[in-house]
């Protein structure tokens, strides 16, 4: 069996995952005990992000051509890469919360809905609320003047029944 028709399915993997894909981090995951990886991929896979370790390789050839591509240059070393089609901030905020108590657990960069961010970047990304969060605030802030106003036209009401 030739060595391509082993990598083309490996490589395939990879981009059926970055197909779609609104957040890819890539780790250094170098000096992580088997305790501390089990735990950080039950995190990753509970909260629906894909985890893997792939050669550097197999993620070039994946990445060329793509939004992705900017991350070839971070491909030295041990290289694990997570991929989230649901939330963007995610992947880096459960890889950053995880290397605080981890401190082997090396973030390198990561690519956002569309946008190129190094290890810096992806720790701001990781600092961001989630978008549920977000819109929440975002709507206690447009409810807010709408209650005051209410409030206020009852104590108004309230007071003109007390003097009737």
């Amino acid at each position: 069996m030739a060595k391509i028709e082993i990598k083309k399915p490996i490589v395939d993997e990879i981009k059926a995952n970055l197909d779609g894909a609104k957040a890819v981090v890539i780790a250094d995951y170098r000096g992580l005990t088997v305790a501390q990886d089990t735990a950080l991929r039950k995190q990753l896979r509970e909260a629906g992000v894909v985890y893997k370790v792939y050669k550097n390789t197999y993620i070039n050839f994946a990445i060329q051509g793509t939004e992705f591509e900017p991350l070839a240059k971070h491909l030295e070393g041990p290289t694990a890469i997570a991929f989230c089609k649901t939330d963007a901030a995610l992947p880096a905020k459960i890889l950053a919360d995880f290397a605080k108590n981890a401190e082997a657990l090396q973030l390198k960069a990561g690519v956002v809905e569309g946008t190129y961010y190094d290890e810096k970047g992806i720790q701001i990304i990781a600092t961001i609320p989630s978008r549920d969060v977000l819109l929440g605030k975002l709507l206690g802030s447009i409810q807010s003047p709408i209650t005051n106003f209410a409030r206020v036209l009852k104590q108004i009401a309230e007071k003109q029944e007390a003097v009737a």
